[in-house]
This record gives C-alpha cells, structure tokens and sequence, in this order.
C-alpha cells in the first residue's frame, strides 16, 4: 500500500481526460497534475524542444512526493518518452504502448488510423508499436494540427470543427479502416464528431483512457496501489493563466474542477 499522489502533465488541458479516467478507475487515488499551458501546443516543437519540456515537467512533478508518473500527451510519450526512460528513479508510462495495444485488440479488418498532432506522427512511434504487435496490420496516420487549438478554445461541435475533421479523416474513410487511435489526449472531446463522419462501425481508441488502465495494472503490480478506503484528490497545476483552465477544464473532467488551480514558473525547473 502506498498512499503517495500520482503525477500526470500533459502540454494543455487534454491530459484532464486521462485524470477523468484515473478519478474513476481509482477514486482513492491522489493526483498531481500539471498542464504545461503555457507552451502549449507541443505538437509543433522540435524533438530536442519536447524533450527538454518533458524534463522539466517532470522535474516539477518530482518536487512532490510522487510514486508514479503518467505522461498524458502523446507528442511528449512519442518523441521524448523513449529519450528519458531510465533517467529517473520511478515508473514513467505514456499512452502509446496501451493505446496501440487495444487497437490491435479492436481491429477485425487489420486497418488501423492514427490521428495525432504533427510531432505524434512525424515521430511513427504509434505505427512502430501497432506493426510490432501486429505484423499484419496496416496503419494510416494523420496529422491534426488544428485539433488541439479548436478543444482549447472551446470549439468542440462546431461547424468548423466538422469541415476540419472531415478534411482530416477523408483519407481514412476511403481506406475502410475500421479502428481509430485518438492518439492526443485532446480528443475524447471530438468523439462525437469523428464518430458521426466514420459512422458507428469504427471503434475509437481513447489513448487517456488507456494510459490510466495501464497505470493501475502497473501500481497493482508493483504494490503501489493506495488505501481504497480514502477518497483522492486532486491538484491542478498550470504554466499559464489560472482562468481559462478553470473554465475549459469541466468540459474535459465532464465535471467541475474541485480545489484551487495553481500557476508555476515551469522554466525553474
């Protein structure tokens, strides 16, 4: 039993869906979480930029007493997750590995999509795993660099939203692919979008929600888990302004932020 807080970050407010799933599949479960919005979006960085990002992320997350860290981004899991393992004394997973493990799973026809931010795909992280737990598969991925400033601004089902989407997923669509991997954690949000362009028989694979499933085998696994018999909390830390986190941040939590939201100098550390 160790009833030390979990520590998650992403470049924005999309790793809330991943807490969104932790707070369910672990209510007792204490969260740290840090949204890097002041640089966001990572997706068009630099890999050197990423990984010194990530490293300092971290190094914040760390100035807690953390047992473990859930890196809820996949531009950062992709192209700096592989740079820093080993680097830090605790378990670092990301939404790559069991995001691509339940596409695998999901997939009838061998077809899978990947939509990702620009850095996501440049980096062929998601189709590397897919091809190596799959060697039939055939992946098509997709670089959706106007997703994440669309969530972030609030413009979730708009019809601006949907000319951009459907621009996005044509391809896919004419390849027949009949599973998704939402390979940015700012995209649960436009579920409702791309499920109504792909239709029904497409399976949409929430990377956030994977990420927290792996997370709790793993802090089964390595005794980490917490007391199930107190109930967690959570708290909200920022690079930007504390207001427009507070007020997007229920529409990822699909409930309202608890507690105070708290902004950092990231830079320090």
């Amino acid at each position: 039993m160790d009833n030390r807080p979990i520590g998650i970050f992403d470049s924005g407010l999309g790793g809330l869906t991943c807490v969104k799933e932790v707070l369910r599949i672990m209510p007792s479960e204490d969260i740290i979480y840090f949204g890097d919005t002041g640089r966001v979006p990572y997706g068009t960085r630099g890999a050197d930029t990423i990984v010194k990002y990530v490293r300092q992320d971290i190094n914040f997350l760390k100035s807690f007493d953390i047992k473990y860290i859930i890196i809820a981004c996949g531009t950062a899991s992709s192209a700096a997750l592989p740079n820093i393992q080993g680097e830090y004394d605790i378990e670092i997973s990301g939404v790559l590995e069991p995001a691509a493990r339940l596409a695998v799973k999901a997939t009838k026809n061998n077809k899978i999509g990947v939509l990702g931010t620009s850095g996501t795909i440049k980096s062929g992280k998601y189709a590397e795993f897919i091809e190596n737990l799959n060697p039939d598969a055939k992946v098509f991925q997709q670089a959706c660099p106007m997703f994440v400033p669309l969530v972030e601004n609030g413009y979730i089902d708009s019809e601006v939203t949907e000319l951009i989407a459907n621009e996005y997923l044509e391809p896919m669509k004419r390849e027949k692919v009949d599973t998704i991997i939402l390979g940015c954690t700012h995209y649960p949000l436009l579920k409702p979008v791309i499920s109504r362009i792909m239709g029904d028989n497409v399976t949409l694979i929430d990377s956030g929600a994977a990420a927290a499933d792996y997370a709790k085998l793993r802090l089964d696994e390595l005794g980490l888990s917490c007391d199930k018999n107190k109930k967690g909390n959570v708290k909200y830390f920022v690079s930007d302004t504390v207001e427009s986190f507070s007020e997007l941040g229920g529409l990822f939590l699909n409930r309202e932020i608890q507690g105070g939201v708290s902004r950092i100098e990231i830079e320090k550390y």
